[in-house]
């Protein structure tokens, strides 16, 4: 069993707290693991995308090559298509369809979709405005997470241990609050499959 993911967005958006989940719940599962990540030129705003590579034997390095992912999670469309070299021919599409707009020729919306609804298995999802209705607005990464959990080799257990061990320093209200993020991503998810 090997799965490559490449999580995409810009900074402040949550893509390295994907990885540190889907890494800490890897761990627990006795999985190996390889990640790696590349920071945008700015803290908020910049390009930030991670290499998660997951695995039941050793893994040699920690980029996927083009042709390879088996899924990208995206926080931001325009992203996400920067790196549809990188998947597979029945690889699976995951982004909210909210912008981050910080460049004045920003993609017309519509285009956009159209482009990501090209590639059969993908899902769009207002992820941002579900957070946003359970109170937590910052929580738009992990309600993705639950929505590409699905397909994630790791068990619905150890994704949620792995938010409740990667918020609990934050309090009890936080875990919650992601955990019901990454609840109804899941539920959506099944929805749109459905």
């Amino acid at each position: 069993m090997k799965t490559n993911i490449i999580l995409a967005g810009v900074g402040g958006q949550g893509i390295l707290t994907i990885a540190a989940v889907l890494d800490t719940a890897a761990l627990a599962s006795n999985l190996n693991i390889k990640q790696s990540e590349v920071h945008g030129m700015s803290q908020r705003g910049g390009a930030v995308q991670s290499h998660v590579r997951i695995s039941d034997k050793e893994i040699h390095s920690d980029l996927i090559p083009q042709g390879k992912a088996d899924m990208i999670i995206s926080v931001e469309p325009m992203e996400l298509l920067r790196y549809l070299p990188f998947l597979k021919k029945d690889g699976l599409l995951v982004t909210d369809i909210n912008p981050f707009v910080n460049i004045t020729n920003y993609p017309e919306l519509e285009a956009l979709y159209n482009e990501i609804k090209t590639h059969p298995n993908s899902l769009l999802i207002d992820a941002k405005t579900i957070a946003k209705s359970l109170g937590n607005s910052k929580a738009t990464n992990i309600v993705l997470l639950g929505a590409a959990a699905a397909q994630l080799p790791l068990s619905d257990e150890s994704l949620q241990e792995a938010i409740k061990t990667l918020f609990e320093r934050k309090g009890e209200k936080i875990v919650r609050k992601n955990l019901e993020a990454y609840n109804k991503g899941k539920e959506i998810a099944l929805e749109i499959v459905s």
